[in-house]
């Protein structure tokens, strides 16, 4: 299926839904890579049961994740795109990996740690996050897997993982790399620190205008005064701006800003030029998901056609797996 393009491969927990952090920081990449990669993007739902144990809840998440990737201008026919769970290979080789990992290297991984320090109950699923992602990761030999720089780990988990198995083994499985997009920004929430639901200062992506208008009116500023000169590298809602403005709009905010006086800006302006800015953004994302949402059928037909093409590839890659580990007698 890759008709010589690398392979990339990624995956997306259906936890609720995406603001404009999830897209500037990773939604939009996976549109972008399509055009020069083949591969794999699939919901991770049995991910997300480490801490969604809500039937009706996840299987709204799910339906919710696929539209909204579809609305972003994913296309099934150059990505394959798939649900987790139903591919059974994830689960039979996430076994078999843990057979191969001692407790203590997984007890390095990032998420147990924090859970650890925090004094969080960590269930098991939690623990052995890291090992059925590396099963995601290696049933589809990418070249690279998209992650952010907090990420990392994962890939090299499952680097580590596809060499012990290697070795015990014999050669299966190819090494991914990560694939770490330069000049992604860490979006800042309303209220200045990173945009994060549980943070409660996101702005949503698919939001209405007057959801829009709520969140960035909301966004706190210092007293000066419209003649007064402001720092475009401290202020919340200039950091905004830059992802919405063009170059030429961004340098005119800017230079108000700085400049102050008769031709100073005050924050109300600013922050009505934002919500502009943001709502011309917004709404054909939004109106494309509406009009994507209504036909039920066809997302759920994606998923399945996605789902027999990743099946295909996973079985084989299964069988070979089966084999060398010796449970495979006819």
């Amino acid at each position: 299926m890759n008709s010589g393009k690398k392979i990339m491969l990624s995956g997306v927990k259906p936890t609720g839904r995406p603001h404009i952090g999830n897209y500037f920081g990773a939604m939009r990449q996976f549109v972008e890579l399509q055009n020069t990669f083949s591969g794999y993007v699939f919901v991770a739902d049995l991910h997300a049961i480490t801490s969604l144990q809500n039937k009706e809840e996840l299987k709204q998440n799910i339906i919710d994740v696929v539209i909204d990737y579809l609305a972003i201008g994913l296309d099934p026919k150059k990505i394959t795109f798939f649900k987790q769970s139903d591919i059974a290979a994830h689960t039979e080789l996430a076994w078999i990996f843990n057979c191969l990992t001692t407790m203590p290297y997984l007890m390095r991984a990032h998420a147990f740690k924090d859970a650890e320090a925090k004094n969080k109950e960590v269930n098991v699923g939690l623990f052995d996050y890291p090992i059925l992602m590396a099963a995601d990761i290696l049933l589809y030999s990418p070249d690279v897997v998209p992650v952010g720089q907090d990420q990392k780990q994962h890939v090299e988990i499952a680097r580590d993982t596809a060499e012990k198995f290697n070795r015990v083994y014999g050669e299966t499985f190819k090494l991914p790399k990560e694939y770490i997009v330069e000049n992604v920004k860490v979006v800042p929430g309303t209220d200045g620190q990173k945009m994060s639901k549980s943070y409660k200062n996101t702005i949503p992506l698919f939001a209405t205008d007057e959801e829009i208008k709520k969140a960035v009116m909301s966004i706190p500023t210092d007293s000066k005064g419209i003649d007064e000169p402001k720092d475009p590298a401290t202020d919340k809602i200039f950091a905004l701006h830059a992802l919405f403005a063009s170059p030429e709009e961004l340098a005119a905010l800017s230079e108000r800003y700085t400049k102050g006086g008769a031709d100073g800006i005050g924050y109300k302006e600013s922050k009505e030029i934002l919500i502009k800015n943001i709502s011309a953004f917004i709404k054909p994302l939004r109106e494309k998901r509406e009009r994507i949402a209504l036909d039920q059928e066809s997302i759920l037909e994606i998923l399945q056609e996605g789902g027999r093409r990743a099946r295909e590839v996973a079985e084989a890659k299964m069988n070979e797996v089966r084999e060398k580990v010796g449970v495979k007698l006819y």
